[in-house]
């Protein structure tokens, strides 16, 4: 049976973008005052892990890093079917970018393992750096694939994959223990039962802090953090709109015109 961790992020809901707010001085997002929703490429890594767990059987463990509000999103993996759920959270862990929190993920998937494959989404919402998963790997000391896009075969000791990249994609037999960042060509996520929401009630979500990790403070969150926002400013978005008259012949000829003037065409 298959050992399968996926890494999930809760990002503030997109729909409620607008209230997002940003600490003026850590220049990091707040993720208290919005609601938290499970990242959306992260589901199709769930997805994925839940499909094998049907066909194959796997062992399905949810690791996410953030504040305790994202305890609910850990609840609502398990409700989807995750058997395990943990919660890295710790006031250290706070702000930090993409190498800390690969560090801090890779430390708790060390400790809760050993794994056979690690799921995460290609990227999140909020942050959209795409190296979480390729950073992971590198502290795991595993192979990884990024963009997958169709599991092809699999087995205890290796997968064929493919992966996408411009204008087409990659057949790549990757060697388990690996990491693989997906993209939403995998599969679609499935909708939650109430009978899994009932049945999750019954399932515990482990907190692990910073004592339980077992590691210095300076290496994760905004200590750790390599990477900062030296600084913030808000662009204007106006748009200046033109109406062309004319017939149709007219106004194509005037739109070409305003193009070439503009350096868009030659």
């Amino acid at each position: 049976m298959l050992n399968i961790a996926v890494c999930v992020k809760a990002v503030p809901d997109p729909d409620k973008a607008d209230q997002v707010k940003i600490d003026p001085v850590t220049k990091t997002l707040n993720r208290i005052d919005i609601q938290l929703v499970i990242n959306s490429l992260d589901k199709h890594a769930l997805e994925a892990a839940l499909q094998l767990k049907s066909k194959i059987g796997a062992q399905v463990t949810v690791v996410s890093m953030g504040p305790s509000e994202a305890g609910s999103v850990v609840s609502e993996c398990l409700a989807y079917g995750a058997d395990l759920g943990y919660l890295l959270c710790d006031h250290a862990f706070a702000g930090a970018d993409a190498y800390a929190t690969a560090y801090t993920l890779a430390c708790a998937i060390k400790k809760l393992g050993p794994f056979d494959v690690v799921f995460c989404g290609r990227e999140s919402s909020d942050g959209a750096t795409e190296w979480v998963g390729p950073e992971l790997a590198t502290f795991l000391d595993w192979p990884v694939v990024t963009m997958v896009k169709e599991i092809v075969e699999y087995s205890t000791t290796d997968w064929i994959v493919k992966a996408n990249i411009d204008r087409g994609y990659r057949v790549v037999r990757v060697t388990l223990p690996a990491v693989l960042t997906v993209s939403r060509e995998l599969n679609t996520p499935r909708a939650l039962s109430l009978s899994n929401i009932l049945k999750a009630r019954n399932k515990a979500i482990n907190v692990i802090n910073l004592k339980d990790l077992g590691i210095a403070e300076e290496k994760v969150g905004l200590q750790g953090s390599p990477t900062y926002v030296s600084e913030l400013a808000c662009l204007d978005n106006t748009r200046m709109c033109k109406i062309l008259e004319g017939t149709i012949e007219e106004k194509a000829e005037a739109l070409i015109q305003v193009l070439v003037s503009k350096g868009v065409l030659k």
